[in-house]
């Protein structure tokens, strides 16, 4: 339906949100990352918006798709869009997607981001029974995910730049570091030694996690990883075979279109 698009997609996490428009072959032609601020009015939040596609040279959106975790800014971003922009927001979560399967004691307390994972992860499912999305942020979550649209479980792990801050707010003497790959295992000093051990031994968590998870499957599972950290440890992980930094953004408006097949109206 043409005057469904451009079609705005919001991933609002705990630390940073990402935005971006898709057009109607559903591909992303404009992404934006902005710090996330629980604080933020409607009003400004339509400002911000305003600002963004102004700049972007970017097309007012028609409808809109939105998934947080950090109350009540979902909420702030659904007003602004009704109020400024005309546009009534889909927020996802499990209630309102039966087509999903959520195999959890409390299928009800799913992050909307593992949700939007889960659709994400469809395109990487051909010749595979499983996948396992690797998502990079303010905590790190695995999401086994079985063929035909079945959140299996998960894991949740601190994030590296949490366990980082952590370690640099209890050894006042050690100095904030960028968090990137050395070039060795063996620190020569205190910025190399900490990069080896925030960066390598996040990487050998990650891996082990992932060898674990695979052998509790019956079948092979495809891994995946994206967020911000993700392009630090590529290449680093063994265990991970594809990296998309878009997979959460992307599995929204994917999200979005499959209400389609399963009668939703828009």
């Amino acid at each position: 339906m043409p005057a469904s698009f451009p079609l705005l997609a919001i991933d609002i996490g705990n630390t940073s949100t990402v935005l971006g428009l898709a057009d109607e072959r559903l591909n992303l032609t404009h992404t934006w990352r902005i710090r996330t601020n629980r604080d933020v009015l409607p009003d400004d939040l339509a400002l911000q918006l305003h600002g963004l596609f102004t700049l972007s040279g970017a097309p007012i959106p028609r409808a809109a798709v939105l998934s947080s975790v950090a109350p009540p800014l979902g909420a702030n971003y659904a007003l602004a869009l009704r109020r400024h922009f005309g546009v009534e927001a889909f927020e996802v979560m499990a209630e309102n997607l039966p087509d999903v399967t959520v195999e959890l004691d409390q299928p009800g307390s799913i992050g909307a981001d593992r949700l939007c994972n889960l659709f994400g992860a469809e395109k990487y499912l051909d010749g595979y029974e499983y996948a396992v999305v690797v998502d990079f942020g303010t905590s790190t979550n695995f999401d086994v995910i079985g063929r035909g649209r079945r959140f299996i479980g998960g894991i949740l792990a601190t994030g590296a730049q949490v366990s980082a801050d952590a370690l640099f707010a209890r050894a006042a003497k050690l100095p904030r570091i960028t968090l990137e790959a050395p070039g060795s295992a063996i620190g020569k000093n205190t910025v190399h030694a900490l990069q080896s051990g925030l960066v390598f031994g996040y990487a050998e968590m990650v891996d082990g996690l992932l060898r674990r998870v695979r052998a509790e499957l019956p079948a092979p599972a495809v891994a995946i990883a994206t967020g911000g950290f993700a392009r630090t440890i590529e290449g680093i992980c063994r265990e991970i075979d594809f990296y998309d930094e878009t997979l959460t953004l992307r599995g929204l408006v994917e999200l979005w279109a499959s209400r389609e097949t399963v009668g939703e109206g828009r």
